[in-house]
């Protein structure tokens, strides 16, 4: 059984979507084994309005709660008992493989790093969601936990998608681009300039060399590079210009009598086509280069997406992630050596 701890208390809509999300898991895979990190009295309320297996779902009891606008730090140090360090703890102890959390970014962001720990090798762990492209999806690395990044820090970013890409979705060789201003090598800030020639020469990776933007939804590479601030903005405009485009669609096909019967006729395409840029079956963004899995979905998730991550964990544990991370930082060590 892979073990996963799940922060019942996080997000806009804990606990009722996070427990729904639970029950789906383990409805849908019998090798995982949910343990839902919360208040008990009111994750067990939530738990008696759905049926399951009741072997593979446990309640851990958690206090506190680690509220959005509290400071990382200090609400790390301070609450011991909330779901979040409680849960973290689970998977620094080895008794949960990977930890689930629609909770604050920040404090997941530090527990991760300060509970959790780092890999051997790893300089900075990033934050890596799959984005939908016109091809399928793309890794997006890192877009959220650096914002003061190093070249060497994107290299290892580099690396680290490349096998997240290929042993958990499954695309070989993937080609690995860095966010740019233009395709030209000489252009971009000091960052990109100085990352550039050392991907160049990274012999373990698909460098394809830089991407523009626009290229992006194209799915004009599979593992995007980049720094945090450049990352997230990336990330937020592309969720924000599909919300809109979406709702436009829709409320330009409900306009006329003519466009509701146009409506009709398109709809189970259209339906298949927008569902393919929904970013909540990709389930949540890994923070990639711990020493156990930490996971982290959209604030305001729902059922969904808090199933899809937790099958997610599963299929990262299964491939190994961590163990061929670490071989290949060690590898390129000892070829620069």
């Amino acid at each position: 059984m892979i073990k996963v701890a799940v922060d019942a208390m996080g997000g806009d809509n804990a606990p009722s979507e996070i427990v729904a999300g639970a029950v789906a898991a383990v409805n849908k895979e019998k090798t995982v084994h949910v343990l839902l990190v919360g208040r008990r009295e009111n994750v067990e309320r939530e738990l008696a309005k759905h049926t399951y297996p009741k072997d593979q779902i446990q309640v851990v009891h958690a206090s506190e709660v680690i509220e959005t606008e509290e400071p990382p730090v200090n609400a790390i140090r301070k609450k011991k008992d909330s779901s979040i360090v409680v849960g973290m703890n689970l998977v620094k102890s080895g008794e949960a493989d990977a930890f689930v959390s629609a909770g604050s970014s920040g404090a997941i962001l530090v527990g991760g790093q300060v509970i959790v720990g780092r890999l051997k090798g790893v300089e900075r762990p990033p934050l890596a969601p799959l984005i939908p492209t016109e091809k399928g999806v793309s890794l997006l690395i890192d877009c959220g936990a650096n914002v003061d990044a190093r070249p060497s820090h994107l290299v290892q970013f580099a690396r680290m998608g490349s096998i997240y890409m290929e042993h958990v979705v499954g695309i070989r060789n993937p080609r690995v681009a860095i966010v740019n201003i233009g395709a030209e090598e000489e252009k971009g800030n000091a960052l990109v300039k100085e990352t550039f020639p050392l991907l160049k020469e990274c012999r373990d990776i698909n460098f394809v060399g830089s991407i523009e933007a626009r290229e992006i939804p194209h799915g004009g590479a599979d593992v995007i590079v980049c720094e945090a601030f450049v990352g997230n903005v990336i990330l937020k405009l592309y969720e924000g210009v599909g919300a809109t485009l979406i709702g436009m669609v829709k409320q330009g096909m409900m306009a006329s009598l003519r466009s509701k019967i146009g409506a009709l006729l398109v709809k189970p395409a259209l339906k298949q086509t927008l569902k393919s840029f929904d970013a909540s079956q990709y389930g949540g963004a890994p923070l990639l280069g711990l020493k156990g899995l930490v996971v982290k979905t959209h604030g305001n998730s729902k059922s969904t997406e808090v199933c899809n991550s937790i099958l997610q964990c599963v299929t990262f544990r299964e491939q190994k992630i961590n163990e061929k991370v670490q071989e290949s930082l060690a590898n390129a060590t000892n070829r620069s050596n």
